[in-house]
């Protein structure tokens, strides 16, 4: 990888910072939701039994466990990060747990897969790092797509605007007044609640992140909100040539 990546990309250093608290508070803040969301995001992954899979992004590799327990055993699973602290919490999870997940240290910008690699391709709660005011948003997303196989289906769970007033209001309360406070007592990294706060604040409604998949081009994008909008799990798949 190259070694001026975090200096290119600020959040890789954040994202170092974080992790030995990273899997307590993100279950603190979601009050556990973010394992069942997780969870439906890994079965949309392995419909149709799939022979190769990506966890992208994996971080602690919670959707790496989830879509391991659930596999066939035919499925091979593969999971990439830049965060090398993330992925030693993440292979102690799954050699804990006896799962067989191949981990990388890579960059989602270019990944070391052949094109045309996988079945399906995963991404809990990371997507909006790639595309949240991010330069090199296009060439994450066209990365995703080279290493698709022709009809493999990428599927995303991520943070959402809720349609409605109020629920919007109340979630844009709970980011600034509960999300910050409470990950900066328990990671003592302000910046990176902070970011994640101002990031889910300001993030793409449904809408907007549909067009956004389709003129990446992905096609049959489709979505489903949780918890009145607060999360989405959002899909879209390669054209078959």
């Amino acid at each position: 990888m190259d070694n001026t990546y975090g200096e290119k990309r600020p959040l890789q250093k954040m994202f170092t910072a974080v992790p030995p608290s990273y899997d307590l508070i993100n279950r603190i803040l979601t009050f556990g939701l973010d394992q069942i969301w997780r969870k439906r995001a890994a079965a949309v992954c392995l419909k149709g039994g799939p022979g190769k899979v990506l966890d992208l992004c994996c971080g602690t590799g919670d959707l790496s466990v989830h879509l391991a327990r659930m596999a066939a055993e035919k499925t091979s699973l593969t999971a990439l990060d830049y965060s090398e602290p993330m992925l030693e919490i993440a292979g102690k999870k799954a050699a804990k747990k006896n799962l067989e997940i191949e981990f990388i240290n890579g960059d989602a910008a270019s990944m070391p897969f052949p094109s045309d690699n996988f079945d399906s391709v995963g991404i809990a709660f990371a997507f909006r790092n790639l595309t949240f005011h991010n330069p090199d948003c296009n060439r994450f997303l066209s990365e995703i797509l080279r290493v698709l196989k022709p009809g493999g289906r990428l599927v995303i769970i991520e943070t959402s605007q809720p349609p409605n007033p109020v629920i919007r209001a109340l979630f844009y309360f709970y980011l600034r007044y509960v999300t910050l406070p409470v990950g900066r007592l328990l990671s003592g990294h302000k910046g990176a609640y902070k970011y994640l706060a101002h990031s889910a604040r300001y993030y793409y409604d449904r809408e907007a992140l549909e067009e956004l998949l389709s003129e990446a081009g992905f096609s049959d994008v489709a979505s489903q909100l949780y918890l009145g909008g607060i999360a989405g799990l959002f899909t879209g798949r390669k054209q078959k040539v």
